[in-house]
């Protein structure tokens, strides 16, 4: 348990600065978690974005067929998957930040609270202990007053002027009259710091069960808000290795065999080979032999010979076109 500080001196708060140093720095951790936080989420979004953008724009293996293509298209899903799952894990952080925010000003509300009350005893055991101080002094030097009275009644005994020693010893007795007054001031200011010094201990020990309180709250809260975010990252692992499983699934329902004659059927051209290319001599009969490599079916696009006119150029209907004639008549 926090306690007060044990020290001579009453005005002294060194054990009270020290509680409050504490609870400043514990406010400054939660502090920075909440920014640690924050940049996480800001690391995760960034991280699930480039994912995403790479997953839809970047092509991977695109011209793949059969069942590496199908592996492949589930591979960019999965992956689309897990930038998903990384943009939602930073908008789970910013909310945990958030909570941790919430929680600190919570925190420093209350503790203003007592800060104040405490703040306001300090103040009037500091007026209280300079009063009771200045009485003090005052019937020290009321004492020191009667006492040199004293004594200069005591040197004037031999004196024959009558008048003179009545007046030391008015003064004898005014003197002791203000010891007397400022004893009881004295006795007074010293009464009522102690009622203060005994508010203050009260309030004292009160701020320290609050403030014990609060700390416990905090490192509980603190525990388990760090616990939290790391389960929010092992399951961001879990989900990710998930979504990978269901890649590996699809990888072992490839089949090289398969893809390999799926190419064959797609992209095949016949099943006879082309004829053998033969060696031809230029001086040999078969010159006008069919060239290696070309078909030996009818040459649909040659001419044949020209026909034969059945009439002359002599004879008259030579040339004839529906009865126009080119011959001169």
């Amino acid at each position: 348990m926090l306690s007060f500080p044990q020290s001579a001196d009453i005005l002294s708060t060194v054990g009270y600065d020290s509680i409050i140093q504490h609870l400043n720095n514990g406010r400054k951790n939660c502090k920075e978690f909440e920014e640690f936080l924050k940049e996480r989420a800001a690391v995760e979004e960034r991280y699930g974005k480039d994912l995403l953008s790479l997953s839809r724009k970047k092509p991977c293996g695109q011209s793949e067929t059969n069942t590496l293509k199908r592996a492949l298209e589930v591979f960019k899903q999965q992956v689309d998957s897990v930038a998903q799952c990384h943009i939602q894990l930073a908008q789970s952080l910013r909310e945990e930040a958030r909570k941790m925010e919430e929680f600190r000003e919570k925190q420093k509300l209350q503790r203003k609270k007592t800060e104040l009350v405490m703040d306001a005893v300090h103040k009037q055991k500091s007026l209280q202990f300079k009063k009771t101080m200045d009485a003090k002094k005052n019937y020290e030097q009321k004492c020191r007053d009667k006492d040199e009275a004293e004594q200069a009644v005591s040197r004037s005994a031999n004196l024959v002027n009558p008048k003179q020693q009545e007046k030391l010893f008015v003064k004898l007795a005014t003197s002791k009259t203000a010891v007397e007054d400022s004893d009881k001031a004295y006795m007074l200011h010293i009464s009522t710091l102690d009622k203060v010094r005994e508010e203050w201990q009260s309030e004292h020990i009160k701020a320290c069960e609050a403030f014990e309180a609060q700390e416990c709250e905090r490192i509980n809260f603190f525990r388990n808000a760090l616990w939290l975010h790391v389960n929010q990252l092992s399951q961001q692992c879990v989900t990710s290795d998930e979504m990978y499983e269901q890649v590996r699934k699809s990888l072992e329902m490839c089949s090289i065999q398969k893809d390999i004659e799926y190419f064959v059927n797609q992209r095949k051209t016949g099943q006879i080979p082309p004829a053998p290319i033969m060696y031809e001599n230029f001086y040999s009969p078969q010159k006008n032999a069919v060239p290696p490599g070309k078909a030996t079916g009818p040459n649909l696009a040659r001419r044949g010979p020209l026909p034969i006119p059945k009439t002359s150029p002599d004879d008259p209907d030579y040339s004839l076109v529906d009865d126009y004639s080119l011959l001169y008549q």
